[in-house]
Order: C-alpha cells, then sequence, then structure tokens
C-alpha cells in the first residue's frame, strides 16, 4: 500500500537530439527528494509515455533501481502502458524484480480496445508487474473510457488499489461507494478543479505543477484536503503556478520553468515544443 498522498509526475528529460537523458531525469528526481518530496511518478503522465521505446522504459527503470537513495527511501511509482500489450508486459515483467513501488496501468490511445480487451490487457500486466497498482483513465488523450463496472471489477484484486480519474469526476462517488468495503484512493490527474474533485471523493494528487513548486502545491492540496482557510495572498501565488503551468502544453510549460530555476531536462519530442 502506497502511504503518500501526494506525489509529482516528473517529465523525461532529453537531450537536444531527441535522445533519451536519463542522467538528468534522475538530477530532477533528486532535487525534489532534497526538497522533502517523498513520491514521484517516472514514465507516465506528462504526454510522454507513448513516446518512449520499451528499450528506454527499461533503461530508466534500471537507472532507478541504482539509486539507492532514491528507490529506497521514497515511493517510486513507474507507468505501465503501451500501444502493443506484449511490450507492456516484457516491461511489467521487469518491474516485479525491482523496488518499485508501485505501477500506474494506463490504456493505449488509439485503438480504442472494448471493455472486455481492456479488462484482459489489465488482469495479465497486474499479474505480471506484482506490484500495488493504481488504474488510469484518461478518455481525453486515449479515446478510450475505463467503465465504472471495469474499475469495480479490477478493483476485486487485491493488488488494485487506486485509480487516476482524468475523465468525469462523479465517477469517484459511485466508485467509492460501491467499494466501501476497502481502502481505494481516488487520484487527481493534475491540479486542475481541484477543489471540486476533492468534493467528488478525491483524497490524493498526482501533481504536474509540483515540478516547479513542490512543497507549495503539496501545502495547497493538504490544506484543501484538510477542509482549512487558505489565505488569498496563498491562493494569488498557486494561481501564478498553476497560469504558468496550464497555459498552453503543460509539460513544455514545465520544462521552460525549470530551466528558469537551473534544471536541465532539455527539449520535448516534437511535435510538443514545435514553435
Amino acid at each position: 500500500m502506497l502511504k503518500e498522498n501526494y506525489h509529482i509526475a516528473v517529465p523525461t528529460a532529453f537531450q537536444d537530439d531527441e535522445t533519451l537523458d536519463t542522467k538528468n531525469t534522475l538530477n530532477h528526481i533528486r532535487r525534489l527528494y532534497d526538497q522533502g518530496i517523498r513520491s514521484v511518478l517516472v514514465c507516465g503522465s506528462t504526454g510522454e509515455q507513448h513516446s518512449l521505446s520499451l528499450n528506454e522504459k527499461i533503461e530508466l527503470l534500471t537507472a532507478l533501481e541504482n539509486e539507492e537513495v532514491l528507490i529506497h527511501k521514497m515511493e517510486i511509482i513507474f507507468g505501465i502502458s503501451s500501444i502493443r500489450q506484449s511490450e507492456a508486459e516484457v516491461l511489467a515483467k521487469e518491474i516485479s524484480k525491482t523496488n518499485i513501488a508501485a505501477i500506474l496501468l494506463g490504456y493505449p490511445p488509439y485503438l480504442l480496445p472494448t471493455q472486455h480487451e481492456a479488462l484482459t490487457y489489465s488482469k495479465s500486466i497486474i499479474s505480471l508487474a506484482e506490484k500495488p497498482v493504481i488504474l488510469y483513465n484518461n478518455p481525453a488523450r486515449t479515446g478510450f473510457d475505463l467503465s465504472i463496472e471495469s474499475v469495480l471489477e479490477l478493483a476485486r484484486l487485491e493488488s488494485v488499489i487506486g485509480l487516476k480519474e482524468a475523465g468525469n469526476p462523479n465517477k469517484a462517488s459511485d466508485i467509492l461507494h460501491n467499494l466501501s468495503e476497502k481502502t481505494f484512493y481516488i487520484y487527481a490527474g493534475g491540479e486542475r478543479d481541484l477543489l471540486q474533485k476533492i468534493q467528488y471523493g478525491f483524497t490524493r494528487l498526482s501533481s504536474i505543477a509540483g515540478n516547479i513548486a513542490p512543497i507549495k502545491i503539496q501545502s495547497w492540496f493538504e490544506n484543501l484536503l484538510s477542509g482549512n482557510t487558505i489565505q488569498q495572498e496563498e491562493m494569488d501565488n498557486i494561481t501564478v503556478t498553476l497560469n504558468a503551468i496550464y497555459n498552453g502544453s503543460p509539460i513544455v510549460n514545465v520544462k521552460r520553468e525549470l530551466g528558469h530555476q537551473g534544471t536541465t531536462l532539455g527539449t520535448c519530442r516534437k511535435p510538443l515544443g514545435n514553435s
């Protein structure tokens, strides 16, 4: 079970020629750790998952496993999703051999599997990974919407501990109502409409803006969860941060803002970042 209610979905660093930059990807995670962050999502959100080859994903995984401090003192969540189920299964097997804390299980874009096909895909990867699982539903990006019924079926598996829902937030209350016998977490994918999502039953955050203001976003989220009053000055600062990230392409903006802070993550793979 994952203890942290807040993790940061970290971008992947690339060289100017768009080759994978594992060193600077890990450097960014180390900086977050040094600032007090104890959980990150690697190779998951931020839109770069499907640009990475299987070999690149395994390279990142291997590098993380060799980072003694990070792998043992952080809850590192690793994203699994692929156009080809066979490649996702290979990655799941590799993850099963590591100290990765959990997986984020996403669905392939464009293919539009049926619910039955998606369930079969999910169960295969879950069984091979042998890790706690957060399901990831993002129909705006994939074109596929994991149904409430499918979520509930997968949640019967002991290892499935939560859902990152980037689609209809109304789902949360129905899902939680039907899973009252099990601890099950609903993660917000990013900071948009966060207070509303908390009111629907979301209790965890997969943060994007946390890359550039890790503790500020964490504090804001935890105050929202607790129902604490947020001072206007604090809210104004949060709004400035969110506008910097969400006005345009979030991943492009995150890398730009991190560059201003002296953190090198390089370019995005085109067409992201086209000017």
